[in-house]
């Protein structure tokens, strides 16, 4: 769905000291393992397009931990496409240990100050680091009051990991010498959200951790001396590590590399998990294999849902087009249980990105960034596969022009997903209530056929049909009690999210009873800071 982004994703990489060398590692050279940070954060892009960046550990250059970051895609960021360019990058920061990040926010200024890593400095080896972070803090408009509550303290972005930068200081400096572990528990015990980790000091010292609810997706493999993390098992694939050797990170356990040694260790009690639902349906890579689940195979069982709901006429003329692309593996299995044609009748433009485009609203964008096609869809029934519907804006566009220029007869909007009727505050871009589609039309989380297609004729569409709620635990193949699916059932995992949804609450409430329309709040609003 266009109007969805997530926030970011991380990387690490680590050469353990020995004479052994890694045949994954570039070049045979235990101090050019620095160079996989890029392709693993290519095989990750997906999950920010606005910042890029790296910090690289090098015991014999003065910098022995040094960073490079921009904005910007990850072949801009690191002159992928320049190859003396990029040798000249990758000798500057060579090292045998690496962390790296992509970066997407909805607000926050567009410049290199808010692309990670954030280094601090320190001449004492211990206390100088470099760490990146994915996710959300649900607190974090305490935690900004509490630093800011300390005449000597001063906040210079408006984001989170500015905070989690003070807070991580700010323990570091009271021990006299680094214990991760500790460290950790103690931030566990500070944080309410999503919070994955990755951690490199001037010591060689690493952590990677994932928050004690696994909101956010963490991947890590080991073979021989090589170590490698990433927010998605696919980067990890693609580098050439064994499938075996792959495995999602438990919630609350980091894997900590210290004096060259690594171990992997429990930092927080085990708590229910609450994995991010939309990471199967929609932000992953297809290819990607999260918490011991397949996406494409989430993603297939979405689509027989959809099929098993079905009631239009099914004849020669009905066929299913998916939105590109995370759509197609569910239109796909859709179309073949129902036996009829999955077809592209819609051509996404693959290098609209982050390019500026003419017109700043969302149907312009949506018109810019597909192009439908008569020749597939023309006097066709057409079933129209979507992963989820946020605004509609871009959904009414798209309606709009598979009627006009793609000539279908009739337009019937299929959802693998159900309504979204809450705003996220873990870590992805998603609107206030008051900008939400759904809400406008219901209550609650049941929804009736007499009220999808109210939907229907808002949008354009001869019918509109959803998943119902209890398809998405079916489709992943994790119990209901162990995801997060607030913003389709208002249930949030952690307190700071249930008090930030009873704000937003209110705030609707207000905003329709002065009829003052939409308004735009920091502290409810969703995913504003990483």
């Amino acid at each position: 769905m266009a109007e969805l982004y997530h926030e970011c994703g991380i990387a690490a990489v680590y050469h353990l000291p020995g004479a052994e060398t890694s045949p994954l590692t570039p070049r045979q050279d235990q101090t050019e393992t620095s160079r996989l940070i890029p392709r693993l954060l290519l095989d990750i892009q997906n999950r920010g397009q606005l910042a890029a960046g790296m910090t690289a550990y090098h015991p014999e250059r003065n910098q022995l931990i040094d960073t490079h970051r921009d904005v910007g895609t990850v072949t801009e960021v690191f002159h992928l496409n320049h190859q003396f360019k990029f040798e000249q990058l990758m000798e500057e920061y060579a090292g045998r240990a690496a962390i790296g990040h992509v970066r997407y926010a909805t607000c926050g200024k567009d410049d290199r100050s808010y692309a990670q890593p954030f280094e601090r400095h320190h001449i004492e080896k211990s206390k100088w680091f470099s760490f990146a972070f994915n996710g959300q803090l649900a607190n974090y408009p305490e935690l900004r009051d509490e630093v800011l509550s300390e005449s000597n303290f001063h906040l210079a972005r408006e984001t989170d990991t500015e905070i989690l930068m003070h807070l991580i200081s700010q323990d570091i400096s009271r021990r006299s010498k680094p214990d991760h572990l500790d460290l950790l528990t103690e931030l566990s015990g500070r944080l309410d959200g999503a919070y994955n980790i990755v951690f490199l000091n001037a010591l060689g010292d690493m952590f990677v951790a994932r928050d004690p609810l696994g909101i956010r997706p963490l991947c890590y493999a080991k073979d021989g001396p090589l170590f490698a993390a990433a927010s998605e098992s696919v980067a990890l694939s693609n580098m050439g590590f064994p499938e075996s050797s792959i495995k999602s990170l438990p919630p609350g356990c980091a894997v900590i590399i210290q004096d060259g040694e690594f171990s992997i260790k429990q930092f927080v009690a085990p708590r229910q998990p609450a994995h991010c639902f939309f990471e199967w349906i929609y932000f992953a890579n297809v290819a990607s294999t999260l918490d011991e689940r397949s996406v494409y195979l989430a993603r297939k069982h979405l689509g027989e849902e959809l099929a098993d709901l079905e009631d239009v006429p099914i004849d020669d003329d009905t066929i299913v087009v998916p939105v590109p692309d995370t759509a197609k593996a569910a239109a796909d299995s859709m179309a073949y249980r129902l036996n009829v044609p999955s077809l592209e009748g819609l051509i996404r433009n693959r290098y609209v990105g982050r390019t500026f485009i003419e017109g700043s609203n969302r149907a312009d964008k949506a018109r810019a960034k597909y192009t439908p096609l008569p020749e597939v869809m023309e006097g066709k029934r057409v079933l129209l596969v979507e992963d989820t519907i946020v605004r509609s804006t871009t959904m009414k566009a798209l309606i709009s022009q598979v009627r006009e220029r793609g000539r279908a007869s009739e337009v019937h909007v299929r959802v693998a997903c159900p309504p979204i009727i809450a705003p996220c505050f873990y870590g992805i871009d998603m609107s206030t209530v008051s900008e939400l589609f759904a809400p406008k039309f219901f209550e609650g989380v049941a929804i009736t056929p007499a009220v999808e297609q109210e939907m229907a004729s808002t949008l354009g569409a001869d019918s509109l049909r959803y998943l119902p709620l209890d398809a998405i635990s079916r489709s992943i193949g994790i119990g209901g009690d162990s995801l997060c699916q607030a913003c389709i059932d208002g249930c949030y995992p952690t307190p700071a999210g249930t008090k930030l949804y009873q704000l937003a609450l209110g705030n609707r409430t207000a905003n329709e009873e002065q009829h003052q329309g939409r308004t735009y709040d920091t502290t409810v609003s969703a995913s504003t800071r990483t």
